[in-house]
């Protein structure tokens, strides 16, 4: 009997512990291994997934295909339209390649967790096995818990337990399989295409080798500044690691193994030069845990539930002001359209915005939360759905309600020069000194080259004092 494994967001070969304990079992039973991706373009606009990220995930399919064919794997794509399809076609599948056990790793979705079990019940039903691992975070979901059992709602004791745990652990890595015979049918597919819209992703290398490359370089030259240049955009302090974690390309655990090969300490010394890039696989890790523990934020649910009683703006208008990057405020219009340009925004400018539309605007942060979903090469569920909540007040361990940012002293803060403003907005390239943080009460050609640049849509005082009114609702949590 033959083993399957079936990829899914954990496109590589090394670090994979599916992919390695479908070999092992194979070599067990003096069987072969075949691989599986499976798309699913209709859910996938359901789920908002950008065009941008499923042009990266071609380009790693087309990598990892030829990788396969290298240790003798043969590798195949699918498609089906929707999740509730996968069901009928991988039992079918696995009916036809004469194959018992399937492997894959586990996803922390709702959506997508509905869909294992579906998917476990019909191979049970043909005594085939699906066995899940768990690597999308370094500890998995359900290990880092409160003294009550129960998981924890506030950051800073997750991360003092989760430190705890990784402690105790040994932190190798699961090497790149070795060559096994090849089966008769191995070959490499040389065109494998998603059936799905797509924009070029071309901006961003591509492969494996490529993101353990930039990890390395990252980790080795760059973490030491991190904690001093991270928030400033026109600087390259991030690691801009962030697409490859989102496909699978690198494992959360190979991030750690390489920040514990720089610096040791890391998990002990809250000094370490690495703790604060630390700290950000700990947030990724935390709202991962998150998902599994309240699957209503799958759902697009408020975390607080007295967030459920805001009344929202959501003028049309000025939603698709800060979508096309017209606000008046240069460093949130800057921000705008560079992820509408390039499908990506720093860390910082993802908070100055998100403040800005939820609290300024009074929109939704579910509208924001899906159009960056619609944009972003290294979108993530669970990443998006904290980040938003955390700026709109809503979620678990957020910034409060009251704290509204002033995107004018952010943009004085950490784009002082203005080099940042000025790369994606043209318009004021040649303005100069405070005036080009500031928004314009009104349309000054005097201080513009070329296009005009808009007036601002809102005062920030006035919105202030209203998004705090409004928001309150929140503190009674």
């Amino acid at each position: 009997m033959n083993k399957l494994m079936w990829f899914r967001q954990d496109l590589r070969l090394m670090d994979n512990q599916a992919l390695t304990a479908a070999i092992e079992a194979a070599k067990i039973g003096d069987s072969q291994v075949r691989a599986l991706f499976i798309a699913s373009p209709e859910q996938w606009q359901q789920h908002s997934v950008a065009p941008i990220q499923i042009d990266f995930i071609e380009r790693h399919l087309q990598l990892l295909a030829q990788e396969l064919v290298e240790v003798g794997i043969d590798f195949e794509l699918i498609h089906v339209d929707l999740y509730q399809d996968i069901t009928t076609t991988l039992t079918q599948y696995c009916i036809e390649n004469n194959i018992d056990a399937v492997y894959a790793s586990e996803d922390p979705e709702w959506n997508e967790i509905q869909r294992d079990r579906d998917v476990q019940s019909a191979l049970n039903s043909i005594s085939c096995d699906l066995l899940l691992t768990s690597q999308h975070c370094i500890l998995p979901p359900g290990s880092v818990k409160n003294q009550s059992g129960a998981m924890y709602k506030v950051f800073t004791p997750f991360r003092q337990r989760w430190c705890q745990h990784a402690r105790q652990r040994q932190w190798g890595l699961i090497d790149k399989p070795v060559a096994i015979p090849t089966p008769p049918s191995a070959s490499q597919k040389s065109s494998l295409q998603l059936l799905a819209p797509k924009t070029s992703s071309g901006a961003w290398q591509a492969g494996e080798q490529v993101a353990q490359q930039c990890l390395k370089a990252f980790v080795s030259q760059q973490v030491g500044q991190y904690k001093e240049v991270r928030d400033f955009p026109a600087v390259a302090g991030t690691s801009q690691l962030s697409p490859y974690l989102a496909i699978g390309v690198l494992s959360p655990k190979q991030c750690l193994v390489a920040l514990l090969s720089e610096f040791p300490d890391v998990l002990v010394d809250e000094s370490s030069d690495g703790r604060t890039w630390l700290n950000e696989l700990i947030w990724r890790d935390f709202y991962r845990h998150l998902l599994v523990a309240f699957p209503r934020l799958s759902k697009g649910q408020n975390f607080k539930h007295n967030a459920d009683r805001i009344i929202w703006s959501n003028r049309q208008q000025d939603f698709q002001a800060w979508c096309e990057g017209r606000t008046g405020y240069p460093i949130v219009d800057a921000a705008m359209r560079q992820l509408n340009q390039t499908g990506w925004m720093h860390n910082r400018l993802r908070m100055i915005v998100a403040s800005f539309l939820c609290k300024h605007l009074l929109i939704d942060w579910r509208w924001g939360e899906t159009y960056f979903k619609t944009k972003l090469i290294d979108g993530d569920l669970a990443a998006n759905n904290g980040g938003w909540q955390w700026s709109a007040g809503t979620g678990c361990d957020a910034q409060p309600y009251f704290r509204v940012f002033n995107p004018v002293t952010q943009a004085q803060k950490f784009d002082p020069q203005g080099d940042f403003i000025r790369k994606f907005v043209p318009e004021l390239a040649h303005v100069s000194g405070r005036a080009l943080f500031q928004p314009l009460p009104m349309v000054r050609k005097d201080l513009l080259t070329g296009d005009t640049y808009p007036a601002a849509i809102v005062e920030h005082k006035q919105a202030r004092v209203r998004a705090i009114d409004v928001l309150s609702v929140i503190k009674a949590n």
